[in-house]
């Protein structure tokens, strides 16, 4: 059984590339998202077990929600149920061209950011689970959400739990302690967090923003990534905290909103291996080229749930190391075309793109 815990928020976004001015007053799009419920979704969909633990108020909009992770597979029960507290929410505009899409962030006061460690049961949480997956989003959100994550990772570790953590650094979060910096205070936090942490994985800025730790000829900004550098980075990251077993990077060169070249990473520590995909016919990595992007936000947590899919079959061998990253590349690619947090996509999906079959053709 895998856990995941952290918020999940309603998603507001207008349809299309509408922007906010187009639509208001009028209609809008709402669906649900947050890091680590996608991870669920996702893993549920590839047809592992999954269980999900966050705090919710008891009202119909976040039953409604709870019901959508049912349907797709994942286990609710242990949901901590808050009458203090309210649903967070996300507003997203989908960029297009030039012009990069936008998050909104409105979550003060939301039922995960007041729960402390005590109101869970983290003991009925941990039931049966050989896997727990957090990031560094529910962290950023408040000191209660900082403190819940460490000790159910804590616990995690204590019964034998193998536990991942995405870095995630959000810019517009980790802003609960006052007169600290919202890098100083992620890299506090991350750092007491790591030593008990299996799997790591990051984005292509994650490593500098949580861990000080830069690849060289690298400008994210401008959409430059020497993703050999990132090998070195991935080291780099193990020699801070030797008790990781795996570092994964996911490598977006942003050429526009719509057009991302897009591959990953992963480091092998007990193989001693790093390893790339997608790769050309020659063995060399080559990054899908993806030029129609329909939403771009769930990538990196496609990418995870993918990894931990492909790891909890194999990471015996270097060999299970490239399919692991090939897998997880092809599943966060496949993202790219769906609309909304949660991916919509079969295993049988996934494979066939990670083994070359990248045409698009309409399959009959």
């Amino acid at each position: 059984m895998f856990l995941t815990f952290g918020e999940v928020m309603a998603r507001i976004a207008p349809p299309a590339n509408l922007r906010w001015g187009q639509v208001l007053p009028g209609s809008v799009q709402v669906t649900w998202g947050g890091g680590e419920a996608n991870v669920a979704a996702s893993l549920a969909l590839l047809g592992k077990p999954v269980r999900y633990v966050t705090s919710l108020p008891p009202t119909p909009v976040a039953r409604s929600l709870t019901a959508t992770l049912r349907g797709l597979g994942v286990e609710t029960d242990r949901i901590h149920w808050r009458d203090e507290g309210r649903l967070g929410l996300y507003f997203v505009e989908v960029g297009a061209n030039q012009r990069g899409s936008t998050v909104i962030y409105d979550r003060d006061y939301s039922a995960l950011s007041l729960a402390q460690a005590a109101e869970y049961n983290f003991d009925a949480a941990l039931e049966d689970v050989h896997w727990l997956h957090v990031t560094g989003i529910t962290p950023a959100v408040s000191e209660a959400a900082c403190a819940a994550n460490l000790e159910l990772v804590r616990r995690a570790k204590a019964v034998g739990a193998t536990v991942s953590c995405d870095l995630n650094f959000r810019k517009k979060l980790w802003n609960w302690r006052p007169g600290t910096s919202r890098q100083d205070l992620a890299r506090e936090c991350m750092s007491e967090l790591l030593p008990h942490i299996d799997v790591v994985i990051a984005n292509e800025e994650d490593a500098a923003d949580v861990l000080d730790i830069h690849a060289a000829e690298t400008d994210v900004h401008q959409g430059q990534i020497n993703a050999a550098a990132y090998e070195q980075v991935a080291r780099d990251i193990v020699g801070r905290f030797p008790n990781l077993s795996h570092v994964a990077i996911t490598l977006r060169e942003s050429v526009s909103a719509d057009h991302n070249n897009w591959g990953g990473m992963l480091l092998d520590v007990a193989g001693d291996a790093a390893v790339f995909a997608p790769l050309n016919a020659a063995g060399d990595y080559a990054p899908y080229p993806i030029t129609d992007i329909v939403d771009r936000v769930g990538a990196g947590d496609s990418f995870a749930a993918a990894l931990l899919y492909a790891l909890d079959e194999d990471r015996s061998s270097p060999v299970a190391a490239q399919r692991a990253i090939q897998i997880a590349v092809a599943a966060s690619c496949l993202k790219h075309s769906i609309s909304g947090d949660f991916n919509y996509v079969t295993i049988e999906e996934i494979q066939a793109l990670a083994d070359g079959n990248a045409s698009g053709r309409v399959q009959r």
